[in-house]
């Protein structure tokens, strides 16, 4: 065996990483990094168990398997590299490079095995993927037998969520489901006592894979880690989108949202903007968080949550952070005691953890003073909050519509005050966005006395805007074709009543029946309309039962 030495290997790709870099394996260790990035990637020697060479996508790959349970994976060597690997790795660690066969068969079916945080996923006692539990941001158990794993967004080595917009969209796997039919009996730990003290074994009970499946990932992920550990933690707060109340955690990378059916764990260097907006009723406080990757819930995405507090509501919050991290890392811009309402503590805290700037309602003022209009998206009531640069509608759903991309901004329903008619409404107006990218918002339900403003801050925020007035012209033509007539000729109600009884052409309406003949005073029966009616026997010779003439009437008609 000859002596240690170093050796490194370039166009080698670390772990979920886009960009290739340098790895170089010494005999203290291995270190890996990318030459635009000043980031090491470094594993001590010690921590070392066994080294895999495999096949993969990119080439070959090395796997180093940790004695914590961890993986770090190389990729991008080609074949030729297997020898010098080997023995490098056999001078250096002492360790052999075994080679290790992927299961290409492409069945769908097999088992799962849970090996420190990694999942396997086994045919024929054969690997054919592995799942690092660490990018799993939540799981659910989506009925008895099947159990999904939503995966976070990896964030590529070396590069900050500044340039997320200007990178080159790739294709990456964020959800994967599992069926797991089948049940077991468990026996939960420990044991129980009787109301002598005598100690009793605990029944089993039946439980189904899927959810022994799931409660394992939850463990291994960390989606179960105890509350407490991070820097704060708010507890029940409500989310208007999407609905429901969760507590949230915030770490020093990361923020975890904890519910009664869904759990996440959300990066900070996914959240894009944050918006903190009054809502109009005075009573409570909205904390908009913009995400990028969105938040994924099924098949919905979630790019905004949105947050509720109550103004009035106040708490004491004591963070978990040391004096040394505070000053390196935020400046000494956290203090370690808050107290007040908690929409302020919170979005203190976060803008400082997320380094994100918050955004503020602008100068609009509506008619009531207030910063926002109320208007309706589709079917959904809502504010549309006019701000510095870009206007946001929330509460669902949440749009965010930029300044900068709009190309014009039409008005409609606005001049219908001048058609003096019953069926129009002049309390209300629509609000069209027409998008540079050739598609429009329309905003509907927003009060007559909103426009002025509103055209005042488009025109100050050099807007172009428009007035359609063909809605105007629709009702007028309509009001014309039911009146027969031009706009100074309105036939009057009681001509119009009579025209409508009028015969349609080709009816023979003016035909005589000369066998039907109806005497003018039996024109209404006596016994409905007289309350004075004394019967069939006080009426004359001269007038006859009303019920025989029409008996007779009605059978001369049929018999001509």
């Amino acid at each position: 065996m000859g002596e240690p030495k170093s050796k490194q290997f370039e166009n080698i790709y670390y772990g979920l990483s886009n960009s290739p870099g340098i790895l170089k394996l010494a005999p203290s260790g291995l270190g890996w990094k990318t030459p635009d990035s000043d980031s090491i990637v470094t594993i001590s020697a010690d921590e070392f168990k066994r080294v895999h060479w495999i096949r993969v996508a990119r080439d070959y790959q090395i796997k180093f398997a940790l004695k914590n349970g961890n993986a770090a994976r190389f990729d991008g060597f080609p074949k030729e590299n297997f020898e010098s690997l080997r023995e490098i790795i056999r001078t250096n660690y002492k360790l052999n490079l075994e080679t290790k066969e992927i299961c290409v068969k492409g069945w769908n079916w097999g088992e799962t095995d849970f090996q420190g945080s990694q999942l396997l996923f086994n045919i024929s006692k054969k690997t054919a993927f592995e799942i690092p539990l660490s990018h799993v941001s939540n799981t659910n158990l989506q009925n008895k037998c099947e159990v999904s794993l939503e995966f976070m967004q990896p964030e590529p080595f070396g590069e900050n969520s500044q340039s997320r917009s200007h990178r080159t969209p790739t294709h990456e796997l964020v959800e994967m489901r599992f069926y797991i039919p089948g049940s077991t009996k468990v026996v939960k730990d420990g044991e129980t006592e009787d109301e002598a003290g005598e100690e009793v074994e605990e029944e089993e009970e039946e439980m189904s894979l899927a959810s022994l499946f799931f409660e394992e990932v939850r463990e291994k992920a960390d989606l179960t880690q105890v509350s407490g550990e991070g820097i704060v933690l708010f507890n029940d707060v409500l989310l208007l989108t999407p609905r429901g109340r969760y507590d949230i955690e915030m770490f020093s990378s990361f923020f975890r949202l904890r519910g009664k059916t869904y759990d996440y764990k959300v990066q900070y260097s996914s959240v894009g903007s944050l918006f903190l907006l009054p809502k109009l009723d005075d009573l409570h406080e909205m904390f908009v968080i913009g995400l990028d990757p969105p938040l994924r819930q099924g098949q919905t995405l979630y790019p905004f949550l949105v947050l509720q507090f109550k103004k009035e509501e106040e708490k004491e919050f004591n963070l978990n952070l040391d004096a040394e991290v505070n000053e390196k890392e935020y400046g000494g811009r956290l203090e370690t005691t808050y107290d007040g309402a908690i929409y302020h503590v919170f979005s203190v805290v976060f803008r400082e953890l997320t380094k994100r700037k918050i955004i503020k309602p602008s100068s609009f003022k509506s008619q009531h003073d207030e910063v926002a209009v109320k208007c309706s998206l589709k079917a959904n009531e809502g504010y549309l909050y006019p701000l510095e640069k870009c206007f946001l509608f929330i509460p669902k759903p949440p749009t965010l519509i930029k300044t900068s991309e709009i190309e014009k901004v039409i008005f409609t329903r606005v001049s219908a005050t001048a058609v003096k008619a019953p069926i129009t409404s002049a309390r209300t107006f629509d609000l069209k966005f027409r998008m540079k990218g050739n598609f429009e918002y329309q905003f509907s339900s927003i009060n007559r006395e909103e426009f002025e403003h509103l055209e005042e801050y488009f025109r100050s925020k050099k807007v172009i805007t428009e007035n359609d007035t063909s809605d105007t012209q629709t009702i007028q033509t309509f009001m014309n074709d039911i009146s027969g007539s031009s706009d100074d000729e309105v036939i009057p109600a009681s001509k119009r009543r009579q025209s409508e009884s009028m015969p349609i052409d080709g009816e023979d309406s003016d035909s005589v029946d000369e066998d039907f003949q109806l005497d003018d005073s039996e024109s209404d029966v006596a016994e409905e309309y007289d309350e004075n009616y004394a019967g069939a026997g006080s009426s004359t010779e001269e007038d006859e039962p009303p019920k025989k003439k029409a008996k007779k009437s009605v059978k001369s008609r049929s018999e001509k």
